[in-house]
């Protein structure tokens, strides 16, 4: 959602700037009048880079709750997480968005989160509610991390695109495959716990040498990944070389957005053999100066409004199974059966270890 998805959206590929951003309805600066007519105060949402939403959606909380939101973006979410264990109880906004299933157990474990039941729950499948009925985390989204090739590059080539982990250490596709950081990224998390259910913990090592050997490029995160090096991105027009990318199963349909008519088939496509599957969740920030505006935000994140905004702005499945999706999301993304996946308890236990060993063993 890593995984923004979790960067993922044609939206978030415009975002380069951190810092606080307001996305609230416009007016005056001070805050907005609440229903009984007072001021309201804002509420600060703590998210990754690649977190995107419609304009006219946070109005429509503005309009609902008297209260703007302010976004604080801080990197990849890897490097999101790690800012907020670092300042907590001390918070640097009241909700934070974008903590994923590689990296729950790191934000429960230090206890960053006041437990809260967000309106909605109750039409999110059980299968996404890893936090076990606590509600310490809110589950928002969900997306399969994949290898996405660039059609063009392989046409070209005269070469098929690769299918499963398999293919990428074969000699065909030396020096074409660029990742994301696994110690900084949740996309480049999951591709290293992918290998890990495919590989298992005595294999995952030496696949890893395999595929240094034959010329992984390691970046810190998604937004340089996608938008800088591969070549595929921006509807088959990158400025990057790399015709293989780890991004997501929903990213082809990014590229293909806004085009009119539609082309037969997406400049992108998904190696479905190489898929891991990213649950993103949100949660209200023990010592939040706004706990009360925090809970409207989680209800609101969890509300048909935004959920019916995710899939075409941060280009990954809403949590709900109620939620009409786009025809163009549907028709341009990959659908995967069966994605690699590891159970919560395995990647609190292992994670840590697992980074470690990475590190040493693909420095960049």
């Amino acid at each position: 959602m890593t995984t923004h998805l979790r960067g993922r959206s044609a939206a978030a590929l415009l975002v380069t700037a951190l810092g606080i951003t307001s996305l609230a309805a416009c007016g005056d600066s001070g805050d907005p009048a609440g229903k009984d007519g007072g001021e309201t105060a804002a509420v600060t949402l703590v998210t990754h880079d690649s977190f995107a939403v419609s304009d006219d959606v946070l109005k429509e909380f503005t309009e609902q709750t008297g209260r703007k939101v302010e976004i604080l973006r801080g990197g990849d979410a890897g490097t999101t997480v790690n800012q907020a264990v670092l300042s907590k109880g001390n918070p640097q906004g009241d909700v934070l968005f974008g903590v994923d299933n590689t990296l729950l157990s790191r934000a429960l474990d230090h206890g960053i989160f006041t437990p809260y039941e967000a309106r909605g729950l109750e039409k999110v499948p059980e299968e996404l509610r890893l936090d076990r009925g606590k509600h310490r985390v809110t589950p928002v989204d969900y997306g399969d991390i994949c290898v996405n090739y660039d059609r063009g590059w392989f046409e070209k080539k005269r070469l098929a695109p690769p299918e499963t982990f398999a293919d990428l250490v074969e000699p065909a596709y030396k020096d074409l495959l660029v990742t994301e950081n696994a110690a900084t990224s949740s996309p480049g998390l999951g591709f290293l716990l992918a290998t890990a259910a495919e590989y298992g913990d005595d294999g995952w090592q030496d696949y890893w040498k395999k595929l240094k050997a034959n010329g992984v490029e390691v970046v810190d995160g998604w937004e340089q990944a996608y938008n800088d090096r591969f070549s595929g991105s921006g509807g088959g027009k990158g400025k990057g070389d790399k015709p293989l990318v780890v991004s997501y199963a929903s990213s082809p349909p990014a590229e293909v957005l806004g085009q009119d008519p539609l082309p037969e088939e997406g400049p992108t496509g998904v190696a479905k053999g190489t898929c891991f599957r990213q649950t993103e969740f949100a949660g209200l920030l023990d010592g939040a100066e706004n706990p009360e505006g925090g809970k409207e935000l989680l209800d609101f994140l969890l509300s048909e409004t935004f959920q019916e905004d995710v899939p075409l702005q941060m280009f990954v499945h809403p949590a709900r199974t109620d939620v009409k999706l786009p025809e163009v999301f549907t028709r341009y993304g990959e659908t995967i059966e069966k994605p690699a996946s590891l159970a919560p308890e395995k990647i609190a236990e292992n994670r840590e270890r697992w980074v470690k060993a990475w590190s040493q063993l693909v420095p960049r």
